[in-house]
């Protein structure tokens, strides 16, 4: 059980601790023949606390985070993250980084009121603050030119987002729009 002081400290980041489960995912990604699908998925999303993290004279509350996603009727996960939200209260600034075993690692960020219901979160390519970093094979085949995150909280154990992550795809004149939705319930 997290102290008073400790959901203070976590800001917007204490809504999240716990385990969330959402059933209803929609995954628009880049087909096989780099053509577009549409996957429908089930997802799980853990969130612990990680602490205080000192850096300096630089003060951030970090939560740490697992997500996995299954096609619904398949067993066998087709995405998953590693990864941290971490706020820094004196800036306001939220931040996600996380990395994808396919050769992405993704810093995120954006500035979050403390008890907003709304946030969201950008990563550019070629940045140097919030930015996006691939692999040699995906750089030149799937580039990931920006990622966009929106979350909605909508209730005490509900919340919803909204990716855009756009690629420039070898083949492809125009920009691919990745989407992935879904609202999640904390499951304990």
């Amino acid at each position: 059980m997290l102290t008073t002081d400790r959901v203070k400290d976590l800001g917007p980041l204490a809504y999240f601790l716990g385990t969330w489960e959402g059933h209803q995912g929609d995954d628009i990604a880049p087909g096989d023949d780099r053509g577009t699908e549409n996957n429908k998925f089930r997802e799980q999303l853990v969130f612990e606390d990680a602490g205080l993290v000192e850096n300096h004279e630089q003060k951030l509350q970090a939560l740490r985070y697992a997500l996995m996603a299954w096609r619904i009727g398949v067993d066998v996960p087709f995405h998953e993250e590693r990864g941290y939200y971490i706020w820094e209260a004196q800036t306001q600034q939220l931040m996600r980084s996380f990395t994808i075993p396919r050769g992405v690692a993704l810093i995120a960020g954006g500035k979050v009121d403390p008890s907003a219901k709304e946030m969201v979160l950008r990563a550019e390519y070629g940045s140097f603050t919030y930015g996006i970093c691939s692999n040699p094979f995906l750089d030149v085949e799937f580039r990931t030119q920006s990622f966009e995150m929106k979350i909605k909280i909508l209730g005490a154990d509900s919340f919803s987002y909204d990716e855009d992550t756009i690629l420039l795809m070898k083949g492809r004149k125009e920009p691919f729009h990745h989407r992935d939705q879904n609202t999640l319930m904390r499951v304990k």
